[in-house]
Formats: C-alpha cells, structure tokens, sequence
C-alpha cells in the first residue's frame, strides 16, 4: 500500500481525496489535515513512518511558504505533489525548485489526481501539462549556466547510465566525469534548485531541456 497524506485547508478537497483513495486497492490515506506543522506533529506523537506521498495544497492559511513546506515534507522523506489550482506559476516554480515531484491542477478529476500520487509513488516524475506551464519560458532555471561538458555528462547520466560507462561514452576518465557531476551538483544547489539525488538531477535536466521524457531511451 501507498501511504498518502493530503495536507490542504479546505476540508472538502481533502474528503474528496480520503474517498477516492477508500475506493483503492493501493492507496492508504494515513492522515488528512490543513499544515504541514500538523502532519509533522502526528508524524512524531504516532511514531508512524513517513508517508509515501504528500499532496499539498500550493497556498495554506498559516502564514508558511511552499518552499519552507516542501523542504520540511521532502526532509522528512516524502516525495510531495503540488494540488494547486495554477493561478500562480511562479508559486508553482517555486515549490518544484524545492524539490516537489510534481504538480496536478485542483481542476483535474480525481481519477487524475490518484493517478499522479501512483506515478510519484513509483519514484517517476509527474510530466504533464500544469508542469509544463509552469516552468516554460522561465529563465530563472537557465541560471545554473552549465558547460557544455557538464551538460553531456548530465544528459547520459540522468538518462539512466552509470557514471562509468558515460565517461566511455564521452571518452574521458571517471574521475573527470564524476568531477563534473560533482560540479553539476554545486551549481544547481548554488541557485537554490535541489540536486541531491539522481531523480533530482533528472528533474533539472528535463526542466532545463537537456533531456526530455522519452529521449535516450535505449541508453537506460
């Protein structure tokens, strides 16, 4: 079972949610409330694990940013999906710089929504248009200014490859193509963009366009 946690300060979005995910096999809605102070709260009183996968309502009442809320739920070890209603891009770019897997509109049928917490859940990125619309044409996700050999070693390494067989593909040496990853890595964190882990260096290249969803498939 997924376990999912809806964190959002209208109540009727998260019942709407908590019925959809009853009706599952596979999904387990394991707390319902309007902060994420709240969920880290019963999180520690509990003793539960983490959830799986935290949908998070873009804008809450209490004063938080979706920055702050993102770090707090990925720190904790959840993958966090954005419910927002994609009015505010900008809070949308902001929260997906943070490290959110993804975002689904609050217009999008249930059917949808549970089927982005399935995608997320499997450890993929959630492409699709609300993400899309977000980040197009935003250069503030250009400003990592990478060379172009950082570039090469990030597309094939983000595509699935090991970092041994991309220094033969590019015919360098490992310790140069580990080097520039490590740079890679320095660069993105510099601006503020999480590049922690493999999935979220895929996530920045697809973002920057180094990569796109299908491309180098027969590489993986």
């Amino acid at each position: 079972m997924t376990r999912v946690a809806l964190i959002d300060d209208h109540e009727s979005v998260r019942l709407g949610l908590e019925a959809a995910s009853a009706r599952t096999d596979d999904l387990d809605a394991v707390f319902s409330g309007s902060t994420v102070t709240a969920y880290l709260d019963w999180r520690r009183f509990s003793a539960a694990r983490p959830a799986d996968v935290v949908v998070l309502d873009l804008t809450l009442g209490d004063g938080t940013t979706i920055s702050e809320n993102v770090r707090r739920l990925t720190s904790d070890g959840s993958s966090v999906i954005i419910h927002s209603v994609a009015d505010r891009p900008e809070a949308v770019r902001e929260a997906l710089a943070a490290g959110a897997a993804g975002v689904i509109s609050k217009a999008s049928p249930t059917e949808d929504v549970i089927a982005a917490i399935r995608t997320v859940a499997r450890g993929e990125l959630l492409d699709n248009v609300e993400w899309a619309s977000a980040v197009e044409g935003d250069r503030a996700f250009a400003d990592a200014q990478l060379s172009q050999r950082e570039r090469e070693v990030l597309r094939l390494y983000a595509a699935g490859l090991p970092l041994k067989v991309v220094a033969d593909r590019l015919g360098i040496a490992y310790s140069t193509a580990k080097e520039n990853i490590t740079r890679v890595r320095m660069k993105y964190l510099d601006v503020g963009r999480t590049a922690r882990t493999k999935v979220d260096l895929l996530r920045r290249a697809m973002e920057d366009g180094i990569l796109d969803g299908a491309e180098d498939a027969d590489d993986g």
